[in-house]
């Protein structure tokens, strides 16, 4: 099949991968866009769990102010000077930093969530399955803390500009353009409110 320039040219405008990884999706998707963006995102986690390892050596502080009344900095980091000084990886990062400001999260990863936080959450969970069945208490206990703690911990976070990513899938994308591992390394949010 005869991949048009046009099907490459739009999937690059959604997905901001390589023109080559894109044809490749196409080719492999039989020119259909949807499954083709799919192929990407799968190669995209993939991507970032081969660089997991590799060293992070550079980065750039994103920065973001609302209204001159809400801030946010967030440090990304890449593994060479190249990649942080390219524009597009401190758009990333500026728009972590907006995701900040709008969020308010607490935690980076879920591992960061403090023990004491975690012990209230579910003595408040315990007892709203009370009375369920025991095989199922367990499971449901798990995801109403998932739920809870989903929207403090940035990375598990839907992306404010599309809902159907989150902040970790942001960074796997990332990590497939630009070709390096990229990770955030700490934020902080300012409120003069």
């Amino acid at each position: 099949m005869e991949i048009s320039t046009d099907s490459i040219k739009k999937l690059r405008e959604m997905t901001s991968v390589s023109v080559m990884q894109c044809r490749k999706a196409l080719e492999e998707a039989d020119g259909d866009l949807a499954k083709a963006e799919v192929i990407l995102k799968k190669h995209s986690a993939g991507a970032a769990e081969k660089k997991a390892e590799r060293e992070l050596k550079a980065g750039v502080i994103g920065t973001y102010v609302h209204d001159g009344g809400i801030g946010a900095m967030v440090l990304l980091l890449c593994e060479t000077d190249f990649v942080a000084k390219n524009p597009e990886f401190a758009t990333v990062a500026r728009e972590i930093a907006m995701q900040v400001a709008a969020t308010d999260p607490k935690y980076l990863t879920k591992e960061e969530i403090a023990p004491d936080a975690k012990e209230a959450a579910t003595a408040v969970f315990e007892k709203e399955v009370e009375g369920k069945p025991a095989e199922m208490k367990e499971k449901i206990l798990e995801g109403k803390l998932a739920n809870y703690f989903r929207d403090q911990v940035l990375l598990e976070q839907p992306y404010i500009k599309d809902e159907a990513k989150t902040i970790h899938d942001i960074l796997n994308e990332a990590t497939q353009k630009f070709g390096e591992r990229v990770e955030i390394s700490r934020f902080a949010r300012f409120s003069a409110r």
